[in-house]
C-alpha cells in the first residue's frame, strides 16, 4: 500500500504544479486550501453516510469507494500543505502497538505541554 500512496503523492505533487484546466488536482490547487477542505469535510460526511447504508445493506462496495473519495482529498491537502502521506505513516507507525486510550492519554499529555510552552 505504501507504494501506492508514494505513487499518488508524486502524481500529486506533479499536477499541484500544472495548469488549473488540465486537471480536477490542479484546479483543487488553485482554487487554494479552503475549496480542497471543503471537498475532504464532504467526502467524510459521505464517508459517514456509506458507513451507515453499509450496516443496514451490507454492501461495503460504496463505502470502500467513499473511503478512496476521502483519502485521495486527504493526500491533496496534504500536498497542498507540502506534506505527504510520509508524515501520516511515521505517526502510525509510533502508535502500532499502544492501546488507544494509552495513545490518546500521551497525546493529551503533549497537547498540555505543548500549550504550557
Amino acid at each position: 500500500m505504501d507504494d501506492t500512496l508514494t505513487r499518488l503523492d508524486l502524481i500529486l505533487a506533479e499536477r499541484k504544479a500544472a495548469a488549473p484546466e488540465s486537471s480536477y488536482v490542479a484546479s483543487l490547487h488553485a482554487k487554494g486550501l479552503n475549496k480542497i477542505l471543503e471537498k475532504v469535510g464532504e467526502e467524510a460526511t459521505e464517508v459517514i453516510l456509506a458507513a451507515r447504508d453499509t450496516a443496514d445493506s451490507g454492501d461495503a462496495d460504496p463505502l470502500v469507494n467513499e473511503v478512496a473519495d476521502l483519502w485521495f482529498h486527504t493526500l491533496v491537502m496534504l500536498s497542498h500543505l507540502d506534506l505527504d502521506h510520509t508524515a501520516v505513516i511515521k505517526v502510525l507507525n509510533t502508535r502500532l502497538g499502544l492501546s488507544g486510550l494509552a495513545e490518546k492519554a500521551a497525546r493529551k499529555g503533549h497537547n498540555a505541554a505543548s500549550s504550557n510552552a
